[in-house]
C-alpha cells in the first residue's frame, strides 16, 4: 500500500517523476501497489490517459510492473536500485565469499603496461579523429576470435560487457520487446533489461547451458533477443557444450530474426573450450571482457557482430563517449603482446578451488553446481535462513534472489577469495546451514 506517500503532478512526466522520487527515497518500497489509473486521475484532477502515460513511462524505465486486473506495483528490484547495490555491511570477522571479484593475486601487474602506454602516448598523444580502435588491439582481438571460431565481423570497443550488451539491445529493440535471459543469471543483466523498458522472459539452464525446451518455449513466445553466457555462467558456473550449442543453433535457425548475444566474460579464467552461438541468426553479437582476467577496473570489452549491429553500436558510441581511452587500449595491447597473464594457470587455480568446494559439499550430502568460473551455486530450501545461518557461522554468501526470476531458492559462493585450507570449514558451515532436517540429504 502507498501509506502516507502522496503522488502529485498534473502532467504525465510530473506524475512519473513523483512516483520515481517515492521509489528512490524508499517511501514507495518494492511491491507497493499503485492506485488504479482512474482513481489516481480523479485525485489529481487529470485525464485517465495522463496517468496511463505516466505509468507507461515508469514501466519502460523498469520501475513498475503492470498486470491487468492486478494493477500496477513497484518492481521487486526497481531499476533505480540495482541488485548489486543491495549489500549490507559485512560484520567484523565474517569472511566474504559473496562478491564476484577475481583474486587480486591472480591479476597481472599493470605498472609496466601502463608505463608502456604512457610512453607510447607521449610519442603521439590521442586526438580527435584518430582510429577509434587501436589497429594492434583490433588485430589481436580478431585473431583470438578466429581461433575460437567466432564468425568474421568488425571489432568494436565498449566499457565492459554490460555496456556492450546494453548498446546491442538498444540498437535493435524498442520498449516492450521481450528478451530471453538465463534464470538464474547475472543480476546486473536482470536489472538492465527492464531498465531499458524491455520485458524479461526467463530461460532455465543446466550445467550445459540454456535448456533447449526452455529456449524453444521462449522463441515460441516471440522473444526478440536471446542472451547466453558461453562459459563461467554467473551464478551457476554453466558452460555451453558442443552438443548444446548445436541443439540451440538448430532451434535458432527457425527464428532467424532473433538477436543473439554471446557473453564470454569468462575468457582467460576458464579451462572449458568456447562453443558460441554467434552467427546462428542474422543479427548477433559476441562480447569478450577483460575484467575477470585482467582486473575489473580495466574497463574494456571487445565486441564483434554482424555488420549492421556493429555499425549501429559503433555509430551510437561515437555520439556519446566517442571511444574507449587509447591509454587503456595501449595497456591491453602491451599485456597481450608480452603474454603477462598465464591464463592456463589462472584457470587451473580457480578450477581447483571450485572443484574442491563442490566435492567437499557433495561428500556432506549437499548438491552444488559449478562447472566453470569461480562461482558455486547451492540450492536451498530457505534462502533467507541459509544466508543468516552462514553469516552467524562467519561466512557471507550471496543470496540467490539477486540472480533469480522464477528459479528455486539458492545461495552463491565465490571461491575467488577462498584459501584451500578453508574449503572444508566452509563446506561444513554450508551443510549445517542448508540441510532441511537432521540426517537428511539435500538434493
Amino acid at each position: 500500500m502507498l501509506g502516507e506517500y502522496a503522488i502529485t503532478g498534473g502532467r504525465a512526466n510530473e506524475i512519473a517523476a513523483s512516483v520515481e522520487l517515492g521509489i528512490s527515497s524508499g517511501e514507495l518500497p518494492p511491491g507497493s501497489v499503485l492506485p488504479p489509473m482512474r482513481e489516481l486521475a480523479g485525485r489529481l484532477g487529470v485525464n485517465p490517459n495522463t496517468v496511463a502515460a505516466a505509468y507507461r513511462t515508469l514501466r519502460e524505465r523498469g520501475l513498475i510492473d503492470t498486470d491487468g486486473r492486478r494493477g500496477s506495483r513497484v518492481r521487486a528490484q526497481p531499476a533505480t536500485l540495482a541488485r548489486e547495490a543491495i549489500r549490507p555491511p559485512l560484520p567484523p570477522g565474517v569472511r566474504n565469499v559473496a562478491d564476484g571479484n577475481p583474486d587480486a593475486a591472480l591479476l597481472p601487474p599493470l605498472a609496466d603496461a601502463l608505463a608502456a602506454a604512457a610512453q607510447r602516448y607521449a610519442r603521439r598523444p590521442g586526438q580527435y579523429g584518430d582510429d577509434v580502435v587501436d589497429p594492434g588491439l583490433e588485430r589481436m582481438a580478431r585473431a583470438a576470435f578466429d581461433a575460437d571460431g567466432v564468425p568474421a565481423g568488425p571489432v568494436v570497443l565498449t566499457s565492459g560487457s554490460l555496456d556492450a550488451i546494453e548498446r546491442v539491445l538498444a540498437a535493435h529493440l524498442k520498449p516492450g520487446d521481450p528478451v530471453a535471459i538465463e534464470d538464474p543469471g547475472w543480476g546486473s543483466l536482470h536489472d538492465l533489461v527492464p531498465a531499458l523498458g524491455l520485458r524479461v522472459v526467463p530461460v532455465a539452464l543446466d550445467d550445459d547451458g540454456p535448456r533447449p525446451e526452455s529456449v524453444a518455449a521462449a522463441l515460441d513466445k516471440g522473444v526478440r533477443a536471446l542472451i547466453v553466457t558461453d562459459r563461467a555462467q554467473n551464478p551457476t558456473g554453466a558452460a555451453v557444450t558442443a552438443e548444446r550449442a548445436a541443439q540451440l543453433r538448430e532451434l535458432l535457425a527457425r527464428h532467424p530474426h532473433v538477436l543473439v548475444i554471446d557473453d564470454d566474460h569468462g575468457h582467460g579464467i576458464v579451462e572449458q573450450p568456447l562453443h558460441t552461438l554467434a552467427g546462428a541468426t542474422r543479427s548477433w553479437a559476441f562480447v569478450r571482457s577483460t575484467a575477470k582476467a585482467y582486473g575489473p577496473d580495466l574497463r574494456l570489452a571487445v565486441l564483434t557482430a554482424d555488420r549492421v549491429t556493429a555499425d549501429r553500436v559503433a555509430g551510437r558510441h561515437l555520439l556519446g563517449p566517442g571511444w574507449v581511452s587509447h591509454l587503456l587500449q595501449y595497456a591491453v595491447v602491451d599485456l597481450w603482446e608480452r603474454g603477462t597473464l598465464d591464463t592456463a594457470a589462472v584457470a587451473r587455480s580457480y578450477s581447483e578451488r571450485r572443484d574442491a568446494l563442490v566435492a567437499a559439499l557433495e561428500r556432506l550430502g549437499v548438491a552444488a553446481r559449478g562447472r566453470s568460473g569461480f562461482n558455486v551455486w547451492v540450492p536451498v530450501a530457505d534462502e533467507t535462513g541459509a544466508v543468516a545461518r552462514l553469516q552467524a557461522a562467519g561466512w557471507a554468501v550471496a543470496p540467490g534472489a539477486r540472480f533469480r526470476v522464477d528459479s528455486p531458492p539458492a545461495v552463491r559462493l565465490s571461491v575467488s577469495q577462498l584459501a584451500p585450507e578453508d574449503v572444508a570449514e566452509l563446506a561444513r558451515a554450508v551443510a549445517e546451514a542448508v540441510r532441511p532436517g537432521r540426517g537428511a540429504r539435500y538434493v
